[in-house]
């Protein structure tokens, strides 16, 4: 009959790395079938996959072996006799808990095997065993005859047995400690595995978080600027403020000093016009256009320092709002400086290992 599938999943072949232990190699490059087989004339079972032309996997299951989930994707065993730790990544971990049980299964099956080819040997020992004591009172049997040949045989067949049985019984125990071996190593190259994987995801957290930082550092130095140059245009719209204010203090003064020299004519006036009344009228006139215009200068003045005020304080802000996108930039050099040292710290970590 031959072999004959029982059980088959696609998957992507690994191998451990014969020189490190730690690391894996690919067996293919993309995902192959692997499937259980069951030779009905040896009675074993074995896992086998094939990459186009070669097997990259012929492993015989034996009852000591063990199949352990490493990820919820990936799962592994160690194969003694091929001297080597196959891996396997499915698609979804519905596909590797299938596979897992099939193992489970096959293992017991093989182990159901082994006991029943044991209790077949045991049974032709035996057998073997009572046909030679029936040889014995064979009329054969006689003194220097063919008998004594015959019984001398049966004697040398059972001590070849029985060393065959004890050599056997020493390979399968040797076999089970280098198993047991495998998977100690396996189980601790399964440790720092998973730390690593844990210090990875750990450290992408860590740089997720720092992207973050640094986006609402950009967000915030962005708002200062603005803020800044709306602050540079308010004071630009006081500054000329303040020079519409001084010019009008020089047309003040010019006023004042053309109203003296009104009054200077009109002295010079009555006392050359004996029309003394008209002038005084309009020395009077020019009086209260005077007091307009120093009320007006007193209100331009109260404007002024008003507008020096605000500037004052447009000039603090401003200083103190550069004074804080200052410190926010060095605060940003920091944590760009930290994020770098983290990728290196991260590119480091990923050549290691």
């Amino acid at each position: 009959m031959g072999e004959q599938p029982i059980f088959s999943a696609r998957a992507h072949v690994f191998q451990i790395d014969p020189s490190t232990k730690r690391n894996w190699i690919p067996a293919s490059k993309h995902a192959v079938t692997v499937s259980y087989f069951y030779d009905a004339t040896r009675n074993v079972y074995r896992v086998i996959s094939v990459g186009g032309t070669k097997a990259i996997i012929n492993s015989t299951i034996t009852p000591n072996m063990t199949f352990t989930k490493t990820s919820q994707k990936f799962g592994q065993w160690a194969d003694s006799r091929a001297n080597t730790v196959y891996g396997l990544g499915f698609a979804s971990e519905q596909q590797l808990s299938q596979f897992a049980e099939k193992f489970q299964e096959v293992k017991e099956a093989a182990r159901l095997a082994r006991e029943k080819s044991q209790d077949k040997t045991e049974l032709t020992h035996q057998s073997l065993h009572l046909g030679s004591q029936q040889m014995l009172p064979s009329p054969l049997i006689g003194i220097n005859g063919p008998g004594d040949e015959k019984l001398f045989r049966s004697q040398s067949a059972d001590t070849e047995l029985t060393t065959e049985k004890e050599r056997l019984k020493k390979m399968l125990s040797e076999g089970s400690v280098c198993e047991v071996q495998w998977e100690a190593e396996f189980f601790s190259l399964q440790d720092s595995n998973n730390k690593l994987v844990a210090a990875l995801h750990e450290a992408n957290a860590n740089v997720e978080q720092w992207k973050k930082q640094l986006a609402a550092y950009q967000e915030e130095t962005e708002r200062l600027r603005q803020r800044v140059s709306e602050l540079e245009a308010r004071g630009t719209q006081e500054a000329s403020s303040t020079v519409g204010a001084e010019e009008t203090g020089r047309n003040v003064e010019d006023l004042e000093a053309l109203l003296k020299a009104r009054e200077q004519e009109i002295h010079t006036l009555k006392s050359q016009n004996p029309e003394a009344r008209d002038l005084e009228s309009e020395r009077d006139v020019n009086l209260q256009k005077l007091q307009e215009a120093e009320s007006r200068n007193l209100e331009l003045e109260r404007q002024l320092r008003h507008a020096e005020q605000m500037l004052e304080e447009v000039l603090t802000e401003r200083e103190k709002m550069q004074s804080e996108v200052t410190k926010v930039g060095e605060q940003l050099d920091v944590k760009l400086f930290e994020l770098s040292e983290l990728r290196q710290g991260l590119a480091k970590l990923v050549e290691n290992n």
